[in-house]
């Protein structure tokens, strides 16, 4: 009795009210491009992009300007430069994107430490805070949802055709380098967005453990990428609430419950395939 009475004195906080919209639609909006992700074998660049998301960051402190504002430009050509690399290079993707990810990673060290004081704490930038997300954030998130399921629904069989099969997406006359291009420019955007609710070190999770617990259970891919978008945004109010009951650190608290998730699939994938060979 004494959880559900703090579970109602939380849904009476406007913060908190604030908090769990945001987390529904961050966990369903990282769900829903992460489905795609992670068939595309682009979950490191995710990784990638939300730490090099911290050279942008700390630019735009030490420029006194609103990170948030530098971060989507900056993240938007870092996935256009990163994305040519991968094109020209031949080195494979995930040695490529490990040095992408560790140099930016350094640069952004070396960076934070001319950065004398920050008012929104460095720890924010790491970890997220998404008790702090005002009603302009919601509405940039909740903008760039709808823009993410109208760009996916209206080349629907496009995306499943490169998703599957690019081969076969080529011949069928799929444009695969401008809709590979437009996705990895929505993903990162999407990356530079959450950043400030979900922070730098958690970003990936986001993007790729409600897949992956989706792609264990899943036979089709429609129900696929809704299961894990509804995943994505039901670990992410779990996660919140399990944070303000017990005072947890609120990012941290979501990938536990999201951890907990993709166990619960892997459980479920297990017995299905016990009783299959059975």
């Amino acid at each position: 009795m004494s959880e559900g009475l703090a579970i109602a004195d939380l849904l009476q906080e406007p913060f908190m009210q604030r908090a769990l919209l945001g987390g529904l639609l961050t966990g369903a909006l990282g769900g829903l491009l992460g489905s795609f992700a992670v068939l595309r074998q682009l979950s490191f660049f995710s990784d990638a992009l939300g730490h090099s998301a911290l050279v942008g960051i700390t630019v735009g402190i030490l420029l006194g300007l609103n990170p948030t504002l530098v971060l989507i430009p900056f993240a938007v050509v870092f996935a256009l430069v990163v994305n040519r690399l991968v094109e020209r290079s031949a080195l494979p993707t995930d040695a490529l994107l490990n040095i992408v990810y560790s140099s930016s990673l350094a640069l952004a060290v070396v960076a934070l430490s001319f950065v004398r004081s920050y008012k929104g704490g460095i720890q924010h930038l790491l970890f997220g805070d998404i008790l702090g997300v005002s009603w302009l954030d919601l509405g940039l998130i909740a903008a760039l949802l709808a823009v993410a399921m109208g760009y996916l629904a209206l080349t629907r069989r496009d995306q499943i055709l490169l998703t599957l099969d690019e081969p076969l997406a080529l011949s069928r006359g799929v444009v695969v380098p401008l809709h590979r291009l437009l996705f990895i420019v929505l993903l990162a955007v999407v990356v530079a967005v959450s950043i400030k609710a979900v922070g730098v070190l958690l970003i990936s999770a986001f993007v790729v453990i409600p897949a992956c617990a989706s792609r264990l259970v899943s036979d089709h891919f429609n129900g696929y990428v809704l299961l894990a978008s509804g995943l994505g945004a039901l670990c992410a109010v779990s996660g919140l609430l399990l944070s303000g009951m017990f005072d947890l650190p609120s990012g941290p608290s979501v990938v536990i419950v999201q951890l907990l998730a993709f166990l619960g699939g892997l459980g479920v994938s297990s017995v299905r395939v016990s009783v299959a060979r059975g």
